[in-house]
């Protein structure tokens, strides 16, 4: 009984840390594709770089560790959290957790031609709207990219990061 109890405490503690990590991860993604490989326009350049999160997610810790001390050029890095679509304002990057993939397209609406990346974490993401989705492949973080999304949203994506990318149409 208590090998039991001990080869749980392992499992939930390499499940708790391989989430962290994960986090940890799409932050670091999400800090690359923003400062290297996707352009807003030029009205988007001044004034704070805002990184919206949709509800509760752990990757707020992790944005808010990267913000103190990243900038996207000469932008200060700020993250907000929305609770819901109704409370989000003009974002320059909007994060969709998985417990919130029904709110893609209400994202998107609300959003409407502001240039506004949508990033997700979940299943089917870059096809209900999000430009970037992070999705496990052979237990590795990856991400699918979609372009025409993007390009919906008036931003330039380097060619660099298709070839890194899932491309999803």
């Amino acid at each position: 009984m208590k090998n039991i109890f001990i080869f749980l405490a392992i499992c939930i503690f390499h499940f708790n840390t391989a989430n962290a990590q994960t986090e940890k991860m799409e932050s670091v993604f999400i800090y690359q594709f923003v400062s290297k490989y996707i352009e807003w326009p030029a009205t988007d350049k001044s004034g704070d770089f805002i990184i919206g999160i949709l509800g509760s997610s752990p990757i707020e810790s992790e944005l808010n560790t990267m913000a103190a001390s990243k900038t996207v050029g000469s932008q200060k890095i700020v993250v907000k959290k929305y609770a819901s679509v109704g409370e989000m304002g003009k974002c320059h990057v909007i994060y969709v957790p998985s417990s919130k993939k029904g709110s893609l397209g209400e994202v998107k609406g609300k959003i409407g031609g502001n240039s506004t990346l949508i990033v997700s974490s979940c299943d089917g993401g870059a096809k209900a709207g999000s430009a970037i989705n992070f999705v496990t492949v052979d237990g590795k973080l990856k991400f699918e990219l979609n372009k025409a999304n993007a390009k919906s949203q008036k931003l330039n994506v380097a060619d660099a990061l298709s070839q890194l990318a899932i491309l999803v149409n």
